[in-house]
């Protein structure tokens, strides 16, 4: 993982790919952020009213622009993912298999303890279930493990009683959402995740396979690549959570593995999923099929406000949907009030808007602080000035 500034001086970045002419603006906003917004690499899709509209590719998979960005460029885009695993958990509610507001351990026994035993589906999907964080230490080694990281979620002393407030699980998300979808179904998170992409022709992955791994871009840190050293001697309550939350293993949330072989090939589904902007527009192109991924009650329910309130990760106040975040003023993904996606470390996103019928996908790699960020917010307003 290396430092970035933006790309280096010299010819404008390549871009390819569709962009219907309707939707100019857009093309103009996305070349706008190489030009003068620092970005790197990066890829948008759009569709609107089912057609595939914008589809576009620019810059470079690294910083010294040996390789430019294509089409089939795959980069990690890290929380948008959280929306996608919940979805595999919410089918497997849809098929009747679990209930939102079943106990967590009906389906995994060895969560009940540390006060967590009645800790529910819902809370775990909302972010309530109070598990943001693991406190037996652990090491970068373990990610790979997923049994030693959902049994290490399952160990866990719960944060506060579950469902009386919230707080990001900003990494273990993926393993506690995860754990369900493999406990119910069978199927790790990936293999579950394969078999939903697949006939959507939707390149996005959960454990990358060796094959796949050459089509990566490197991920390039703006605020620098390597976790802090954080003595937690000190700390106690939400400050010891966070700390703990973000950096146990150390490289939970990336920083310094993010580029590895390793790191690519492991299950961190809240944090390291690989995909294509195409293939985050089609998962939300798909969604507003009714019917197609998900049931139009259950799909309204995942995407409406579920737990509101302040962050002590996020440090402000949140809404959170059933791992879906709702439209807010704060962070919005469009004008209209029934948008529904998720933001990832840096600027990524994916989302959709029933009300006008789009479906966005956005990945980058110049990693900048946050989620909401002026590159994804003008291709996002350019888009609505067009529809």
């Amino acid at each position: 993982m290396s430092a970035a500034s933006g790309p280096p001086d010299g010819a404008a970045a390549p871009v390819s790919g569709l962009c219907d002419a309707r939707f100019a603006a857009v093309g103009d906003a996305f070349a706008a952020n190489f030009a003068d917004q620092g970005e790197v690499g990066a890829a948008v899709a759009v569709f609107v009213g089912g057609e595939l509209v914008v589809d576009l590719a620019g810059g470079w998979t690294d910083m010294e622009r040996t390789r430019e960005w294509g089409p089939d460029t795959l980069v990690d885009v890290y929380s948008v993912g959280k929306a996608v695993v919940a979805l595999l958990l919410l089918q497997l509610v849809d098929e009747g298999r679990l209930g939102l507001d079943d106990p967590v351990a009906s389906v995994w026994p060895e969560f009940a303890v540390g006060g967590k035993a009645a800790a529910t589906v819902r809370h775990a999907l909302c972010h309530r279930a109070g598990v943001p964080a693991i406190r037996r230490p652990l090491t970068d080694g373990d990610l790979s493990d997923w049994d030693t990281m959902a049994s290490a979620v399952a160990a866990t002393e719960a944060w506060w009683e579950p469902g009386t407030r919230h707080a990001y699980h900003t990494n273990t998300y993926g393993h506690l959402v995860g754990e369900l979808v493999r406990r119910v179904s069978g199927d790790l998170p990936g293999t579950r995740l394969a078999a939903v992409a697949g006939p959507l022709g939707a390149d996005v992955w959960c454990g990358l396979p060796a094959a796949e791994q050459e089509r990566c871009a490197t991920v390039l840190w703006a605020i620098g690549d390597r976790p802090p050293v954080v003595d937690v001697d000190g700390l106690s309550g939400d400050d010891l959570m966070v700390q703990l939350g973000y950096f146990n293993p150390p490289g939970y949330s990336s920083m310094g593995v993010v580029n590895t072989v390793e790191w690519r090939a492991a299950q961190v589904p809240s944090t390291n999923m690989h995909a294509t902007a195409t293939g985050v527009a089609r998962i939300y192109h798909a969604l507003l099929e009714p019917g197609r991924l998900l049931s139009p009650g259950l799909l309204a329910e995942a995407a409406s406000p579920q737990s509101v309130g302040y962050c002590p990760v996020l440090g402000e106040e949140v809404t959170f949907g059933l791992g879906f975040k709702p439209t807010t003023p704060r962070r919005p993904f469009g004008p209209n009030p029934s948008a529904f996606g998720h933001f990832g470390t840096g600027g990524a996103v994916g989302f959709a808007d029933p009300d006008a019928g789009v479906a966005f996908g956005y990945a980058m790699n110049h990693v900048i602080p946050r989620w909401q960020s002026t590159r994804n917010r003008s291709l996002i307003d350019a888009v609505y000035r067009c529809v």
